[in-house]
Order: structure tokens, then C-alpha cells, then sequence
């Protein structure tokens, strides 16, 4: 089951986007402030995060920021919600690290469209992490197999170059 925080200063707002996505089967957290949706992040975790652009206190955009500077949390799916319908608003939210952007008011449907299509953008991300991760462990455990052939290699040099010193001298007595 996918979770989805949804973040907005509007109880109204709030209940109608947590309701319609219970129905669809999505988990969803609801709280209306930018630093309790941080807390919740944190303890939590989620797949997805709407995020309202404006609120009063901690703004939209500085929930996003504080997110994409955290590490374990730069890759989570956000999508930007506002009232705020010009140009601006959007270029705002997408500069700041927005995956999606969409006004206010707007079709139920289309956000379920942009739901998805960020969850599977987020899949992929979590999927490629993920063969890094192994990648990364392949190469670590070649590089250590690698060292330990090289030190192999210097003991046999090393032998055989004792043992060409022992033969020339053999020779030489």
C-alpha cells in the first residue's frame, strides 16, 4: 500500500484529497503545518508528499527545501499544490525541487494522473538506488579480491627473486 502525506492549511482541502485517495486505496496522513509534516517525514517516512505552496509559518517551499537538503529524504516524491495559478508559482515550486506542480482548483483525476506517474518515477529512482547500492558492493568486494591478488603476486616475485639470487649463487660457488 503507497502512503501519501498530504500538507495543507485547509481542514476542507485536507479531508476532501484525504478521503478520495482512502477510497483509492492510498494511506494517507493528513496534518495542516509545514513543521509537523517534517516531523512526520522523519519518524515515518512516505511514497509521496502534496504539498500545499502556501501556509501560514513554514511556507511550502521551505518544507521543500528543508526535504531535498536532507539526504535521506532528496529523492521523496513531492508534488506542489496551490491556489497560486500563474506561471511563476510553478517555476517557483519546480526550482525548488518540485517533481510536479498543480493549481488549485484542479480535476481530481488529473491529480491522480500525477500521483502515479510521480509514484512510478519514485519506483524507479528506489530501484536504481538499489543496484548502486549492489554495484557499489561488487566493486568494493573486486577491489579487495584485486588487493589481495596483487599482494599475492609481490610474495611471488618476491620468492622468485630470492630463489634467482640462491640459483646465481649455487652457480657462482
Amino acid at each position: 500500500m503507497r502512503t501519501i502525506l498530504v500538507v495543507d492549511d485547509s481542514r476542507t482541502t485536507l479531508n476532501s484529497i484525504g478521503e478520495r485517495l482512502t477510497a483509492m486505496g492510498y494511506l494517507t496522513a493528513l496534518v495542516d503545518n509545514g513543521g509537523e509534516a517534517l516531523d512526520l517525514i522523519t519518524a515515518r517516512g512516505f511514497d509521496l508528499v502534496l504539498l500545499d505552496m502556501v501556509m501560514p509559518g513554514m511556507s511550502g517551499i521551505q518544507v521543500l527545501a528543508e526535504l531535498r537538503s536532507r539526504t535521506e529524504t532528496s529523492d521523496l516524491p513531492v508534488i506542489v499544490i496551490t491556489a497560486r495559478d500563474e506561471a511563476e508559482a510553478a517555476v517557483e515550486a519546480l526550482a525548488a525541487g518540485a517533481d510536479d506542480h498543480l493549481a488549485k482548483p484542479f480535476d481530481f483525476d488529473v491529480l491522480v494522473a500525477r500521483i502515479e506517474r510521480t509514484l512510478a518515477r519514485g519506483r524507479r529512482i528506489a530501484d536504481l538506488k538499489r543496484s548502486n547500492a549492489s554495484l557499489d558492493a561488487r566493486i568494493a568486494a573486486r577491489a579487495m579480491e584485486l588487493g589481495e591478488a596483487r599482494a599475492e603476486l609481490a610474495d611471488v616475485r618476491a620468492d622468485r627473486q630470492r630463489l634467482a639470487a640462491e640459483m646465481a649463487r649455487l652457480r657462482a660457488a
